[in-house]
């Protein structure tokens, strides 16, 4: 890496290539194991309980908040680890201050620090993690810690040189296995004969002669009857050793401690609620209290909704009725209605004028035809008359 990319390591070329883009993955991973080496998980992390980091935690940004504590964090651990006097930073301290203390340690080491301090304010970044490397290398160096040539693994064996299980045991060899095993055991008398599977397995793994396989398949010429009556009369004898487990002591100890912790909490728990009695019953009187609160209050609510409607159909009608008395009191005002009541008069008084016309033309009528009527009534009357004194 350049000068500008990787600070203070002048062991490349100006220009490195494309690969420079990814060479603070590549120096995070080994300032990640550096830091292992260190065994900061238990010195440092389980004291601040929070969990390790990532390979790629100061490469990549993701909180700037969490990522400037944790850079911090691990800066002033390297320092004290490395010999310096240097104090623990809280969220609270000015994050000037915190980085310009930790840029003057750096220098003290004599490492080359060419970039402004606000670069270290994100919390992550290549010159975040220049800073922790060489922080850790001096850490390192402080503890003593060398890099060691790698050793590295034989070549395993052939197959020829695998040892062989052979499950197979004559009677001769259980027999001094089982009295071989029988003075391991407490539980049984050294009379007795005890098979002991671990050593069974131990002679069968020594079984390593290849010349003693048979070249061909081995036939029996054992009587079966003979042979189950053989092993009915030795089952009796065979007994299975089991080694007592150091576990199992670990975990006895773990269930009485576990057992303990119990009884304590039970303990206190009941300590706790005879001390909490009153206080328990104050409690569940105020949510009875609460209770009928809130049914009185679905009540109330049920009947101010009743209300609610009742108001709002009020308020409707009053709307109309606002409504009906604007339109009155807008035609009131209005001179246009006046106006046509005046053109109907006029109209009354025309047609009234025309009625009075034609009920005088029908008077008139009327007048003649009862004259002609009368007339001619007189004629006949005068003219019955005549004939009459003729007659006469």
């Amino acid at each position: 890496m350049s000068e500008e990319k990787r600070r203070g390591g002048g062991d490349e070329t100006v220009d490195g290539g494309p690969g420079l883009v990814y060479m603070p993955f590549v120096i995070m991973e080994e300032l990640t194991d550096k830091l292992r080496l260190l065994e900061y998980d238990r010195n440092l992390l389980r004291k601040m309980n929070v969990k390790p980091i990532s390979r790629h935690y100061f490469a990549i940004p993701t909180n700037p908040g969490e990522q400037f504590y944790m850079f911090t964090s691990i800066a002033a651990w390297l320092l004290r680890t490395a010999g310096k006097k240097f104090e623990q930073p809280q969220e609270y301290d000015d994050p000037n201050a915190t980085i310009s203390s930790i840029l003057e340690e750096v220098r003290k080491f004599g490492h080359a620090v060419d970039f402004p301090p606000s670069k270290l304010k994100q919390g992550c970044g290549e010159h975040c993690i220049y800073v922790l490397d060489r922080l850790a290398d001096e850490a390192l160096i402080s503890t003593g810690f060398r890099w060691r040539q790698p050793n590295y693994p034989e070549e395993e064996a052939d197959e020829e040189n695998i040892v062989e299980d052979d499950s197979e045991l004559n009677l001769n060899e259980i027999e001094k296995t089982m009295l071989a095993g029988g003075g391991d055991t407490e539980d049984f008398s050294e009379d007795e004969p005890m098979l002991d599977l671990e050593r069974m397995n131990k002679l069968n793994l020594n079984k390593t002669d290849a010349s003693s396989k048979p070249e061909e398949i081995l036939e029996s010429t054992t009587d079966a009857v003979d042979w189950r009556l053989e092993v009915e009369r030795v089952t009796p004898q065979l007994k299975v050793t089991i080694r007592t487990d150091n576990k199992v002591i670990h975990l006895d100890k773990l269930h009485d401690e576990i057992s303990h912790t119990l009884e304590k909490i039970a303990s206190r728990e009941k300590y706790l609620n005879n001390q909490l009695e009153n206080l328990l019953q104050d409690f569940r009187m105020a949510q009875d209290q609460l209770a009928e609160t809130r049914e009185k209050y679905r009540q109330a609510s049920g009947g101010v909704t009743e209300r609610s409607r009742t108001l709002a159909e009020l308020t409707e009608e009053l709307e109309k009725i606002k409504q009906e008395m604007e339109d009155r009191g807008s035609s009131m005002t209005d001179g246009a209605p006046l106006v046509k009541i005046k053109q109907s008069i006029q109209q009354l008084k025309k047609e009234i004028t025309q009625m009075d016309i034609r009920s005088g033309v029908v008077e008139h009528v009327l007048l003649q035809a009862k004259l002609k009527d009368k007339t001619s009534q007189n004629k006949q009357a005068h003219s019955s008359n005549t004939q009459d004194g003729f007659i006469i």
